[in-house]
């Protein structure tokens, strides 16, 4: 796959995940170790599902290096159980806000991968991107971190460590299939389980049209896009996606917008320009290429 659609490709996570806010609040008030495991168990009927209609040996595909299934265990449920435990010890604007350095971070980290070359406008663009994210999460207003959420800090900062940590690691495993994720999100939805069950989480199941918006995050947010964003950090612009990624909060606060569900002002359109304006200045390069 060329690295300009394994981009595109990527880029199309994003757009799933901006849907993750929306889906989530009309999933009404199921527990979060709970939705987790039913959304990424959802996801990993539909992964599997549809590799095994292309032909995948979903036995064969198993048969991976223990890494590979550390980082992809690691990645998935360990970027949850972090985030999880970010937002219930320090309030979620400052957890949120720490937790989404991970594209910045995928841009800085990226440089460390062979054949990649970190420029100052993909720092800069990312610097943009999260400034932008910033202005959404707090409405341009922020009274700054307290030590008492010292954990939920810690927690957040871990959050954004795994998930930038996993996607620029990712790339190094180029060669392991991305139908790989479905089994990835198969063991995460069980650990899920087991820690809905041990922690004591309240089980409140969904009812009637809650359901949709589960079986809607288990098919998009929570699956196919794992696969696109493999797919592109794998073979793809990781700088770019690691830039791109601030707009998922900002295609999120415009679908909650468009629903209703949230109301609109000049700070999203600041934000707006931040992000929009960030992903220009860091696909310098790659606009140049095509030029050229």
């Amino acid at each position: 796959m060329r690295p300009t659609l394994a981009t595109l490709v990527g880029g199309s996570a994003i757009l799933m995940w901006g849907g993750l806010a929306a889906l989530t609040a009309t999933a009404g008030a199921v527990p979060p170790l709970l939705l987790t495991a039913l959304t990424f168990a959802i996801g990993t009927v539909v992964l599997l599902l549809a590799s095994a209609l292309r032909g995948v040996r979903l036995l064969a595909l198993a048969r991976q290096p223990l890494r590979v299934w550390l980082l992809g265990i690691g990645g998935l449920f360990g970027y949850h159980v972090l985030y999880f435990t970010a937002l219930q010890n320090a309030p979620t604007v400052e957890a949120s806000l720490i937790a989404f350095l991970w594209p910045l971070l995928i841009v800085l980290l990226s440089g460390l991968l062979p054949g990649e070359r970190v420029r100052w406008f993909h720092i800069l663009g990312g610097i943009a991107g999260f400034a932008g994210s910033a202005m959404l999460m707090t409405g341009g207003r922020f009274d700054g971190f307290r030590s008492e959420y010292a954990l939920g800090y810690a927690a957040a900062l871990g959050c954004a460590l795994t998930w930038s940590g996993y996607s620029v690691l990712s790339r190094r495993l180029g060669q392991v299939p991305s139908d790989i994720v479905g089994l990835f999100c198969g063991a995460t939805a069980v650990l899920a389980l087991i820690a809905h069950g041990v922690t004591g989480e309240a089980t409140r199941w969904p009812e009637g049209a809650q359901w949709l918006a589960v079986i809607g995050l288990g098919i998009g947010p929570v699956g196919l896009a794992f696969v696109t964003w493999d797919i592109g950090v794998k073979r793809g612009d990781i700088r770019l996606l690691g830039v791109a990624s601030y707009g998922a909060p900002l295609i999120s606060t415009l679908l909650l917008i468009a629903l209703a569900m949230a109301p609109g002002s000049s700070t999203v359109l600041a934000a707006c320009a931040l992000i929009v304006g960030g992903a220009v200045i860091a696909s310098g390069d790659s606009l140049r290429r095509r030029k050229g």
